[in-house]
């Protein structure tokens, strides 16, 4: 649905509004300013289009204990996510610095701004609110949260912006589930990939040959397996740039790069028989800067060790892939083969697993704790040259992807210096994450900001001016 997001300053009647459109009391409402401190969402009862409503804390509020970092950026989250921003004013009060400095700021934002001038009881004051058309909206609406008044032109004019959005949030979610799990099977030339695709879907639907290069574009092959529907997207194998023979296994390459980017997984082919190879490592370097949920699939296990054991061979396979590709640790792996067809289901219900997980995305409040523990057992290293330690102030999750079948959060953390965390201890963070939220086969992707004045605070001015 449509997300629609309450801003404003503290005290002007967002949660009133929010509560109004609602229909029902979900945000609490007081005249103490920054009661509200998190983003609180729930389905619109008022208007005719079904949209998510998003009341957030008081933008530009001075609190005394120390939440007012925090709802800034729950608010500047809600602005960059919404479909639509209603900026909320008190008219009653008239136009202050801080509805200025918002003003300013929602201008530039994305999404279509309407203007709310709140707690006009009585139409014939509306005329005495002009000072409020200089902050350069085109739209705006009298109401009164408290009355009800006006209610039908508001629920109208949120009707008209995102009426046209349902149509196409709809047709990209029809094309999202006739798709299903995109799939992306990558690897180098001759790893199996095609023997895999072929197998999983016991027909012989792509050309296999022991020539390496056969498959030289990315097809998209659809498939049902256990009531879900998959898309396979069986690639050109990718040799190092200084090996590609002709101008076609260059656009081969290319449009490998591209299916990779528009899967929901990559399921990274390795020839188990060859064993892990320098470029295995490049092609899953390339899954982990694209950020993208992986599994990884040992092909040609009938053919890896035939004289041991199975007990064996598969404790060795494992060691061998944790070795070789250790910093791609957070993709699950199947030992399978492509040619006997052993274990070739397998491949489609780990995925299953992976989606299932990663629909788990954690609360703001859970990450909070897990990261600030994390802080606490093991605190970051003070800085050799400046002699200042990192702080954590706080920490939130934002979505890349708004449609993404299989999300991959990113984690934004607020610290005093970005510059203060190291690699190491970037590593440890994930790590700790991980352990208290697992989600096998989805990157735990960090983003580290400085915390910096608000564009909007006003800054005090001096006494005696």
């Amino acid at each position: 649905m449509p997300t629609v997001a309450i801003v404003g300053r503290p005290n002007v009647g967002k949660s009133a509004l929010f509560n109004r459109l609602a229909g029902r009391k979900i945000a609490i409402v007081h005249d103490q300013p920054g009661v509200t401190r998190d983003r609180i969402s729930a389905p619109s009862k008022a208007t005719a289009v079904p949209c998510t409503l998003i009341d957030t804390g008081g933008i530009g509020a001075t609190l005394d204990d120390g939440f007012g970092e925090q709802v800034t950026i729950e608010a500047d989250i809600a602005m960059q996510t919404a479909d639509l921003i209603l900026f909320i004013v008190d008219a009653h009060d008239g136009l202050t610095p801080i509805d200025q400095s918002l003003a300013q700021k929602l201008r530039k934002a994305k999404p279509q701004v309407l203007l709310v001038l709140n707690k006009v009881d009585d139409p014939k004051h509306e005329a005495a609110y002009d000072e409020f058309a200089r902050l350069g909206f085109k739209k705006h609406v009298f109401v009164s949260a408290e009355h009800g008044r006006n209610f039908g032109a508001l629920t109208d004019a949120i009707d008209e912006v995102i009426a046209p959005l349902v149509s196409e949030i709809e047709a990209v979610a029809e094309e999202a589930e006739k798709e299903g799990i995109k799939l992306a099977i990558v690897g180098k030339p001759n790893a199996g990939k095609s023997s895999l695709v072929n197998a999983i879907l016991k027909d012989d639907r792509t050309i296999v040959s022991n020539i390496a290069g056969t498959t030289r574009d990315a097809v998209d092959l659809p498939y049902t397996f256990g009531g879900e529907q998959f898309t396979l997207i069986d690639t050109a194998g990718l040799r190092p740039r200084g090996k590609r023979e002709d101008s076609v296994e260059v656009f081969s390459a290319m449009r490998t790069e591209k299916a990779i980017r528009r899967s929901d997984l990559c399921v990274l082919v390795i020839d188990l028989e060859a064993g892990i190879t320098a470029q295995d490592r490049k092609i899953a370097q390339l899954v982990l800067e694209e950020k993208k949920p992986c599994l990884i699939v040992l092909n040609k296990f009938d053919l890896f060790k035939p004289e041991s054991k199975q007990a064996d061979r598969q404790k060795a396979a494992t060691e061998h892939v944790k070795r070789e590709l250790f910093f791609l640790s957070y993709a699950p792996f199947v030992v399978c083969s492509a040619k006997t067809g052993t274990a070739v289901d397998q491949v489609l219900k780990e995925a299953l697993k992976i989606r299932a997980a990663a629909q788990n995305v954690p609360t703001t409040g859970k990450l909070n704790r897990i990261l600030q523990a994390a802080f606490e057992t093991n605190p970051p290293p003070i800085n050799s040259k400046s002699r200042r330690r990192m702080k954590l102030y706080y920490a939130t999750t934002a979505l890349n992807e708004k449609y993404s079948v299989i999300p991959v959060p990113t984690i934004v953390l607020f610290v005093n210096d970005k510059h203060l965390m190291s690699q190491s201890y970037e590593a440890y963070l994930s790590n700790q994450f991980r352990l208290s939220h697992p989600a096998p086969g989805v990157p735990v992707v960090l983003s580290v900001r400085s915390r910096t004045r608000r564009e909007w605070e006003p800054r005090e001015k001096p006494k005696g001016h």
